[in-house]
């Protein structure tokens, strides 16, 4: 049977897609229902039947560079051909070392190391345990206590769920982890609706939410505070302006880690190569993973300051610093997808392109507040959520009913909730940017 085959056939038989259980989809819907895509080029997905869909979401926050890019492609393939596996664990290849090399040159200030990983949610992980290990190696082990925030989303893993602050990402998994608290959200909506950029007010007073948990809990329990300075999975939350400088200073006041998770945010998204250039706010530690090899092999990769990764190379040499790690940390073909990004990255100048494109997105954006049902617009970079007001009794309805008939007049955008969130490849044009928004206007007006 030929891939082309093979796709009607699962396109058309539900019981052909039965086997898989899709992840954060509502499994029973979508396979009565299928949304299938099966070939991608530039800014645009190809379903089964052939139409031509644009990305509205860069895959799933991740294909920053665009899709099918051969440089990417060939890499792989060379790179498969030449080692296709090597371990990492008290051995090593060329690559990783090659390519933490080529990443710190662009990270923010001297977060000068890289521990590789395979995805967000294991960078998230890894960094609240190396924010454990860095006190208890400098003698504070008492400092264990984790400070996430409301709306917050670190991935799935235990220490990810337990530090974000999605409802719905937490409540089937019981009590998660101990000696977790979380920040306030920084979302008000009464107060900055249709604000363009950051909001102005309020930044300074929620962060001192920080000092009331150093209060109650005592900054010696304290090992990390973890956000995102950028809130995307929970609709484009923004900061207020001066709201992580000031956590920045409360952290530094009271010796607690601060963790930028960057998942998202990294590698282009706000017309900076990172959000900490574009708020000038330098974390302890920093998680990436999306767009550091476009979306096209998995991988992670958590960013730490000299005066963390110092803290561990004590003892005898041969004493393993940091029990942990991953069979695939820093993959022979993972490091070439990446190593060949970096290079697409840097030749077409996308890591601060979104800052020129960004006006063109706020512009259009914008043009849907008087829409119906349309609350709020957020933007910023490359980036923008529009909220929508919940039908009554159907929370998320309006949302997920907006996608689908997106999608069916030929746009790929984010739902969450009744949140819509766009966040499109940085090497979209400005007539495409009209032309997902014009179809994001149609998509709302018939669901009104």
């Amino acid at each position: 049977m030929s891939p082309s085959d093979r796709h009607q056939s699962i396109a058309q038989d539900r019981q052909q897609r039965e086997a898989f259980w899709m992840p954060f989809t509502a499994n029973r819907q979508f396979k009565d229902d299928p949304r299938l895509l099966v070939a991608a080029e530039g800014v645009h997905y190809t379903t089964a039947d052939g139409r031509q869909i644009l990305d509205g979401q860069a895959g799933l926050w991740c294909v920053n560079a665009g899709h099918g890019r051969r440089r990417i492609v060939e890499a792989v393939q060379r790179q498969l051909s030449e080692l296709d596996f090597a371990p990492t664990f008290n051995m090593g290849h060329p690559l990783p070392f090659e390519l933490a090399n080529r990443l710190v040159e662009i990270t923010p200030g001297d977060l000068n190391y890289a521990f590789f990983t395979n995805s967000g949610s294991e960078s998230v992980d890894t960094a609240l345990k190396i924010a454990i290990g860095y006190h208890r190696a400098r003698g504070e082990g008492s400092r264990q206590r984790l400070i996430g925030r409301e709306k917050g989303y670190h991935g799935v893993n235990f220490g990810g769920a337990s530090v974000g602050g999605i409802v719905g990402n937490r409540k089937q998994f019981g009590t998660l982890l101990p000696g977790v608290d979380h920040l306030p959200h920084t979302l008000n909506i009464t107060a900055n609706a249709f604000t363009r950029g950051l909001p102005a007010e309020g930044g300074a007073e929620l962060a001192e939410a920080l000092e009331r948990l150093v209060g109650l809990h005592d900054a010696s329990t304290i090992a990390a505070v973890i956000v995102e300075p950028v809130a995307g999975s929970a609709g484009v939350v923004l900061p207020p302006k001066g709201y992580l400088k000031r956590l920045r200073e409360i952290c530094d006041r009271h010796g607690i880690l601060l963790i930028f998770d960057e998942v998202i945010t990294g590698f282009g998204r706000l017309g900076t190569p990172f959000a900490a250039d574009y708020f000038d706010v330098l974390p302890d530690i920093m998680t990436t993973a999306k767009g550091l090899t476009n979306g096209n092999i998995p991988m992670g990769a958590v960013f730490v300051r000299p005066h963390i990764y110092e803290a561990f190379m004590q003892g005898p040499e041969q004493f393993i610093e940091l029990a942990h790690g991953y069979t695939y940390s820093g993959h022979p073909v993972a490091a070439a997808a990446a190593l060949a990004t970096l290079d697409i990255y840097a030749e077409e100048g996308l890591l601060t392109r979104g800052a020129a494109l960004a006006p063109h997105l706020e512009e259009a954006v914008h043009g849907l507040r008087d829409l119906p049902n349309v609350i709020d617009v957020r933007n910023i970079g490359l980036v923008a959520g529009i909220e929508l007001a919940p039908r009554p009794g159907e929370p998320g309805k309006r949302g997920f009913e907006i996608h689908r008939r997106c999608f069916e007049q030929g746009a790929l955008v984010r739902y969450t909730g009744d949140i819509i969130a766009l966040s499109p490849p940085l090497i979209i044009n400005p007539t495409q940017i009209g032309e997902l928004i014009d179809i994001v206007a149609e998509a709302i007006r018939e669901t009104a």
